[in-house]
C-alpha cells in the first residue's frame, strides 16, 4: 500500500492531463483555430483587422489569420476563394466582377465616405486658375487606376457639375507619385487618398472637392469580400471576422498610441506621417442598399451591369 500510495500524486497528475486533451477537458484553447487568409492594402481603411491580428483579436475569437498586403484592389475579385477567403473590395469593383461572371459577394463592411470625415479629395496646384468642378472640363486628372471606385465617383461628381465627364483625360498615377506629376503640371488635378491628399494639401495644393460625396453621404467605400458558396457555408465565421474587427476598432479607439505603431508597422510610412493620418469612418455592417447606389452610378455611365442584382450580393453574419 505504501508504493501505491506513493504513486497516487503521479497518477492524478497524468489522469488531469489527459482530461486537458480529449474532448470536452478543459483546454478549449488548444481547440484548432479556422484557418483565414485575407488580402489588403497598406492604407489606414484595413486598421481594425491590423491590430486584430496584431493583439490576438481573431486568434481569441478561433480564427488564425494570415494578412497578405496588395497593392491594386481592382485584381482581387478573382482571388477569393482561391488565394483567400476574405479580400478588400470597393462597390463598383465587386459590382463589376459579378456582372462579368464571378461568383463574388460582399460579407462586411470597412469604410464609409461621410463629410464629417472625408478620406478622398479632388486637388489642384493653388496657382492652377482651376476654382471648381466646372474648370476641369478639357483637364487631365491623375487617378490610381481608371474605371476604379474613385474615378467612377469623380466622373459622377464632374457631370452633377455640368461638366462632360468625355471632356477630361484620365491618367493613372500611383498615389505616391501624384504630387510630383501635379506639381510638374503634367497633370491638372489628382484623385488623392489620405494620407496622400493631407500631404498634398499641406504642401499648399487645394481640394475642390470630395467626389465620393457626389453619389450618397454617408457612402460605402472600401469592405471585404468573398466567394458565394463559402460565404454561404461560413456564416459563423464571418460573425467572427465582424466581432474582431469591432474589437480592433474599440482598441483603436482606446489606445491611439498603440493603434499608430501598428499602422506604421502595415504602411511603412515613418512615424511622422503616421502620427497626421486621419481615420476613416468604420462600419463593419452592409447591406444590399449600400451597393445599389453604386450600380445606378455605373448604369449612368453605360456600365454593362443592369443585369445584377444587389439584393443578392450580401451574404454576411446571421
Amino acid at each position: 500500500m505504501k508504493g501505491r500510495n506513493a504513486r497516487w500524486p503521479g497518477f492524478v497528475a497524468a489522469t488531469v492531463a489527459l482530461c486537458l486533451l480529449l474532448p470536452g477537458g478543459l483546454a478549449a484553447q488548444d481547440k484548432p483555430l479556422t484557418p483565414v487568409r485575407a488580402a489588403y492594402v497598406p492604407v489606414a481603411t484595413w486598421l481594425p483587422a491590423w491590430v486584430a491580428l496584431d493583439k490576438g483579436i481573431f486568434a481569441k475569437h478561433g480564427l488564425a489569420v494570415t494578412l497578405t498586403q496588395i497593392q491594386n484592389l481592382s485584381l482581387l475579385p478573382g482571388t477569393v476563394g482561391r488565394q483567400f477567403e476574405f479580400a478588400a473590395s470597393t462597390p463598383t469593383d465587386l459590382i463589376k466582377a459579378v456582372a462579368g461572371g464571378l461568383d463574388v459577394v460582399a460579407t462586411a463592411g470597412e469604410a464609409i465616405e461621410v463629410k464629417s470625415n472625408p478620406t478622398t479629395q479632388v486637388i489642384v496646384r493653388k496657382d492652377s486658375g482651376i476654382k471648381s468642378a466646372a474648370d476641369l472640363k478639357g483637364k487631365a486628372i491623375a487617378a490610381p487606376t481608371l474605371g476604379a471606385v474613385i474615378h467612377v465617383a469623380t466622373l459622377h461628381w464632374l457631370k452633377q457639375n455640368g461638366v462632360d465627364p468625355a471632356s477630361i483625360r484620365g491618367v493613372e498615377v500611383p498615389f505616391p507619385n501624384m504630387g510630383d506629376q501635379l506639381k510638374a503640371g503634367n497633370v491638372d488635378a489628382v484623385e488623392a487618398l489620405e494620407p496622400f491628399a493631407g500631404a498634398l494639401l499641406a504642401a499648399g495644393n487645394v481640394s475642390l472637392g470630395d467626389p465620393l460625396l457626389s453619389v450618397g453621404d454617408p457612402v460605402l467605400f472600401p469592405f471585404w469580400m468573398a466567394e458565394t458558396n463559402w460565404a454561404k457555408a461560413n456564416r459563423a465565421v464571418i460573425k467572427k471576422w465582424i466581432v474582431s474587427l469591432e474589437q480592433g476598432l474599440a482598441m483603436i479607439k482606446s489606445d491611439d498610441k498603440m493603434a499608430r505603431e501598428v499602422l506604421a508597422k502595415y504602411t511603412g510610412l515613418p512615424a511622422p506621417i503616421v502620427a497626421r493620418i486621419p481615420y476613416p469612418a468604420y462600419q463593419f455592417s452592409i447591406n444590399p442598399g449600400q451597393l445599389a447606389v453604386w450600380k445606378d452610378v455605373l448604369v449612368s455611365q453605360g456600365k454593362p451591369v443592369k443585369n445584377v442584382d444587389v439584393e443578392t450580393l450580401v451574404v454576411t453574419a446571421d
